[in-house]
């Protein structure tokens, strides 16, 4: 059992973290860029498709609550996070993080668990950003067969001589009186907007970092603009018809309906768990620690100002979305532009679409970029074959695993709904954010002469905060989706146990095998 415990020695990871040479992760991201990174991953589906489904489903106009909530969790994780990517900064995130202070059988676990994180968080992201793209080709009059248009499960409706997707236009049917079990109806069964969405992110990323990086932060600046359009016209709405905002936020925390979740206070708890994952992009910055040019002063910037930004920004338009829109319609994937069409202003609802469709891309940039370094790390260390860690000659890319998880993540995508989906995601993110911030916590007792570029203030309460309120939070969520993570983190240890400890480099005293 000692040698399931076993530590990557931190002298071996901060020789990564040093190694040069076109066979390694090229260093060409300042603070900005890794600032716009967290942006580009956490503005996405948070603000553009799960803000609607949280208060559909599960908190109403108390979304907001749960934001906060999520949010305040979020704090105490970024600290720890900050502190680790500066402190070790290299590829694997909370994967290489767990290796050096809890042992090999811990890092495993929080590998495989990553995988939940950033490849269903990207196939979640894609799902919305598949919405947006259907929603904008209807209004320049072009349409997929519905079979094509949705995952398996979702209900299309033929309504004035088109194909729509239910959720979108239910509001619309009871408001003109129309039952939509009396109108003629069909299924999905594979999202190819999705599919095809996820492979043109895959192939922007194994052109390379520094590319993937502009791509971004480009993105990052249309869909900023696009969120202070929104808030600036619904704003102005609702000031000009102040019964709008009254009606629709009333109540503005509905009453439980008898079930833990079921909106009141359970529900606003239930819907933080979900929404978490709106948040995951502040940690998906240290997985580009190793191509960070001064990871020791860029990471924690980039780590706590995108958050601090983004939290801002949820918060404001999760209360303009749903002072425009009644909560019980905005449970589909284009929220925002529903809102937006609410006003009247038809190129702002454009507007909306257009940013939405940059915005989840960069999401998706991130998170699948997060996703194949961490592949690459555990490749390294032997956990999974060395493939993963085969670096282009040109691109300077783990190419590999960047194919990879892009073609399972778009499996993913095209046949899951939606969410599903958020939840499995939010359920990784949270386990990881528990084990790094213990990780945090158990090195600062053992090794406490270790150099900190950035040290988390507030020791141990800051850990242990990070560790109870994601717990909380985790708790929060479904039983179907623990049940899920347990049969997920099963699989993960029997291909452990079944290849990785066999071939663990750490377990057999190797170095770190070096990039090809």
């Amino acid at each position: 059992m000692s040698n399931l415990l076993k530590v990557k020695p931190l002298a071996s990871i901060l020789g990564e973290a040093s190694e040069t040479g076109e066979h390694t992760l090229k260093r060409s991201l300042g603070s900005g860029s890794l600032i716009a990174l967290g942006i580009g991953a956490i503005i996405g589906t948070g603000i553009f498709v799960l803000t609607g489904t949280v208060a559909a489903q599960y908190a109403g106009p108390g979304v907001v609550y749960s934001f906060i909530a999520a949010a305040i969790g979020c704090v105490f994780a970024g600290l720890c996070y900050a502190e680790f990517s500066a402190m070790i900064p290299v590829a694997g995130s909370a994967y290489t993080y767990g290796y050096a202070t809890l042992g090999e059988l811990f890092a495993w676990v929080i590998g495989w668990d990553l995988v939940l994180e950033y490849a269903f968080g990207a196939a979640t992201v894609c799902s919305g950003w598949s919405g947006y793209v259907l929603s904008l080709g209807q209004d320049l009059g072009l349409r997929l067969p519905p079979e094509l248009a949705g995952t398996p499960g979702s209900i299309f409706v033929l309504y004035q001589g088109h194909w729509e997707f239910l959720g979108r236009v239910a509001a619309k049917l009871q408001q003109a009186g129309v039952d939509p079990n009396t109108l003629p109806q069909r299924h999905g069964i594979f999202n190819l907007v999705a599919f095809v969405g996820i492979m043109l992110v895959t192939a922007i990323l194994v052109l390379g970092a520094k590319e993937s990086a502009n791509f971004n932060s480009f993105i990052v600046g249309v869909k900023l603009l696009v969120l202070v359009v929104f808030l600036a016209v619904g704003g102005n709405m609702l000031i000009h018809h102040p019964e709008l905002m009254k009606a629709n936020w009333h109540p503005f925390l509905p009453p439980n309906r008898g079930s833990f979740g079921d909106f009141g206070w359970s529900g606003v708890l239930r819907g933080a768990g979900v929404i978490f994952f709106a948040y995951i992009g502040f940690d998906a910055v240290s997985t580009a620690a190793q191509e960070a040019k001064d990871p020791k002063k860029d990471m924690p910037r980039g780590i706590l100002g995108s958050l601090v930004i983004c939290t801002v920004l949820y918060i404001l338009v999760a209360m303009v979305l749903t002072a425009l829109i009644n909560y019980k319609y905005l449970n589909l994937p284009d929220a925002l532009a529903v809102g937006m069409d609410a006003t009247g202003v038809k190129w702002g609802a454009m507007l909306v679409k257009i940013g939405a469709l940059g915005g989840l891309s960069s999401t998706m940039v991130v998170m699948l970029m997060g996703q194949s370094r961490v592949f690459f790390s555990m490749s390294r260390d032997g956990l999974l074959p060395a493939s993963f860690s085969a670096i282009h000659p040109k691109f300077r890319t783990p190419w590999i695993s960047s194919l990879t998880v892009g073609l399972v993540v778009a499996v993913f995508a095209s046949l899951i709904p939606l969410a599903k989906l958020g939840e499995m995601c939010s359920i990784g993110t949270l386990l990881a954010f528990i084990i790094v911030c213990a990780g945090v916590w158990v090195l600062r007792r053992r090794s406490p002469e270790i150099p900190r570029p950035f040290r988390a203030p507030w020791m141990p309460l800051t850990p242990i905060m990070g560790i109870l309120v994601s717990l909380g939070l985790m708790m929060g969520l479904p039983w179907e989706t623990w049940v899920r993570l347990f049969v997920w983190l099963a699989v993960g240890l029997l291909i452990y146990f079944g290849y990785g400890r066999r071939h663990s480099r750490v377990q057999q005293g190797l170095p770190p095998e070096a990039p090809h």
